[in-house]
């Protein structure tokens, strides 16, 4: 998707009042650039990228892989900071704090829109207390299974459910994340009776499922392509409406039975609330050129990743639908608020 900037026309009938009107714009202009200005005059001060998650994480991963070609394109270094902590509530209270000026980004996932149906006292408003810039990609996910279980794919295995209620178990990385509103979702569209046992991360999950301590879970397509290949976990379907070249044999979700399922892991930039526009302008041309350099689109697409850079105002519908169909399927699943 492309950006469009409107652009004032101003005529000139007259030569004195072409002057006039000149010298005003001129004002005008200073005055609205005036955040731009300032960043201009400050090239040392480095652009702060807030992430509420932990280091080694998936998203700290994308940042990390960003970052140093974001610098470049804004002329100034980037520092990528981690504040974790209550399911990322932490961290992006600062970022919703940070000054108004562009000094300070910050970059989301899924948790950033499921948190406001999962968690009752937020000190934020999702939408309305942050500037989406842009998003760098969606990565889908896959339902993956120990070798001891009996079924090779997603219609096998909702049939083994069926015949077996309640007696099949899944991982997830823990209550409201968004590994386990995958499964819920998988069990919803299926009509299946599957346990749930909540982990503390990714990598305790993915650990116990290849041990063959719980039968399944749904896990990044980055971290379950290799033990995929290796034979150690068995592929059962991927979560996105399209195939991944990670894992290009590898029929959806949706294709085997279930068209209504679709759910991809993501990450944006944001900013705080009251960003003004030309700094909105400057963080999205400087991302899109920061995810579109060879090195880093290099980089995420080995990580599974589809690359997207859709323009702040189609950030934020994304935002808001996001927020609505996370609410919705967080119901679904029982899950009470914290």
């Amino acid at each position: 998707m492309t950006h469009n900037q409107d652009r004032g026309l101003f005529s000139q009938p007259q030569r004195q009042q072409g002057m006039a009107r000149r010298t005003l714009l001129a004002a005008t202009v200073a005055g609205a650039m005036a955040p731009a200005v300032s960043w201009a005059q400050g090239p040392d001060k480095p652009l702060r990228l807030v992430l509420p998650v932990s280091a080694g994480s998936g998203v700290d991963g994308v940042a990390r892989v960003v970052g140093p070609s974001l610098g470049k394109a804004l002329a100034r270094p980037v520092v990528v900071e981690n504040f974790p902590g209550a399911g990322g509530i932490t961290g992006t209270s600062m970022i919703v704090k940070a000054p108004k000026d562009g000094s300070v980004l910050g970059m989301v996932s899924n948790n950033h829109v499921v948190n406001p149906s999962v968690f009752k006292n937020i000190p934020y408003d999702a939408v309305d207390d942050i500037t989406p810039i842009t998003m760098i990609g969606a990565t889908p996910f896959v339902l993956v299974a120990h070798p001891s279980v009996a079924a090779k794919n997603v219609r096998e295995l909702v049939a083994l459910a069926k015949a077996q209620p309640g007696a099949l178990n899944y991982g997830s990385s823990g209550n409201g994340t968004i590994l386990h509103l995958a499964a819920e979702m998988f069990v919803h569209e299926a009509q299946v009776d599957i346990k749930h046992i909540p982990y503390r991360g990714m990598g305790p999950l993915t650990a116990d499922v290849l041990g063959g301590q719980i039968q399944m879970a749904f896990i990044a397509i980055a971290v379950a392509a290799p033990h995929v290949k290796s034979g150690a976990l068995r592929a059962m379907g991927l979560s996105s409406t399209t195939r991944s070249p990670l894992l290009p044999d590898l029929p959806t979700i949706a294709e085997q039975g279930l068209p209504h399922y679709a759910l991809d892991g993501w990450v944006a930039v944001v900013g705080p609330a009251g960003l003004p526009k030309p700094e909105v302008e400057r963080a999205f041309q400087a991302v899109r050129s920061a995810v579109a350099a060879p090195e880093v689109r290099d980089a995420l697409l080995a990580q599974g990743y589809q690359l997207q850079s859709p323009p702040p105002d189609a950030t934020a519908a994304f935002f808001r639908s996001e927020v609505s169909r996370m609410a919705k399927l967080v119901k679904q699943s029982g899950l009470k608020l914290d």
